[in-house]
């Protein structure tokens, strides 16, 4: 039997092995890929539309916010499948639900929580106050503090150039009204009239007024967006009508 010390001290043969253990791994993660189906789970609504939809242009703008103060510098948005992070967080990610993200917020640090299913866990007042005095809502927090969030008006000039882009790589706004059919017939009237970038300031407008996300109804500020944004992740999908087995075909 080789000893494992004439392995280390043979340059080219650890080449070899070390080669071979990576491809035989990599074979064994690849090759099931190409008897599936698909990684992206399908997920409907209760009258059949699909459950996970684009962000709406506030919520898109929210989102580059997001990742312009660098929260993903100590937030996730990646639930693992493991019991613990189940019971602190909720389901585990799905595939779906990231599937419109460019880029992606998965992340790989914890400094503070995942966010994955922050949507609808606090009121609107709770984030902005958290978001301008962190320690005022939680005292051990090491989060700096974000005041310029409600002095900033937002800035939306750009906000259907942003869409356009975003259409390009396969995020389905609409431009022609073929296109906003189809919107209508894979998500529904409601949700395809958000996505519609020919209405996109309209619409932003309305939904931050609707939503009052800065508790000022006069302004459209940077905080209405960003906690837009926050209030949207991990609400899309109603867990509740879905069972475990469901999902595991897709991992």
């Amino acid at each position: 039997m080789m000893k494992h010390e004439s392995i280390e001290t043979n340059a080219g043969l650890l080449i070899i092995l070390t080669l071979a253990a990576i491809s035989i791994g990599g074979l064994v993660e690849i090759v099931p890929l190409f008897h599936i189906e698909g990684t992206v789970e399908d997920i409907k609504t209760a009258d059949g539309k699909d459950a996970v939809r684009p962000y709406t242009p506030l919520e898109q703008l929210g989102r580059d916010i997001y990742i312009r103060e660098g929260c993903y510098n100590c937030h996730s948005q990646m639930i693992r499948p493991f019991r613990d992070e189940a019971l602190r967080y909720g389901h585990y990610s799905l595939a779906a639900e990231s599937q419109y993200d460019h880029p992606f917020q998965w992340g790989s640090k914890r400094t503070g929580p995942d966010l994955a299913r922050v949507g609808g866990k606090y009121s609107n007042s709770w984030h902005v106050q958290h978001l301008n005095r962190p320690r005022s809502v939680v005292p051990e927090s090491i989060m700096p503090n974000y005041p310029w969030l409600l002095k900033n008006d937002l800035y939306y000039d750009d906000v259907q150039g942003k869409m356009k882009a975003l259409k390009k790589v396969g995020v389905p706004y609409s431009l022609t009204k073929e296109e906003y059919a189809a919107n209508v017939e894979k998500f529904g009237e409601e949700v395809a009239s958000l996505l519609d970038i020919n209405r996109a300031e309209t619409n932003m407008v309305e939904q931050a007024k609707q939503g009052n996300f800065d508790g000022n109804p006069a302004r459209l500020t940077e905080m209405d967006a960003l906690v837009a944004y926050l209030q949207v992740l991990g609400t899309m999908v109603d867990f509740s009508r879905h069972d475990e087995a469901e999902f595991i075909k897709f991992r």
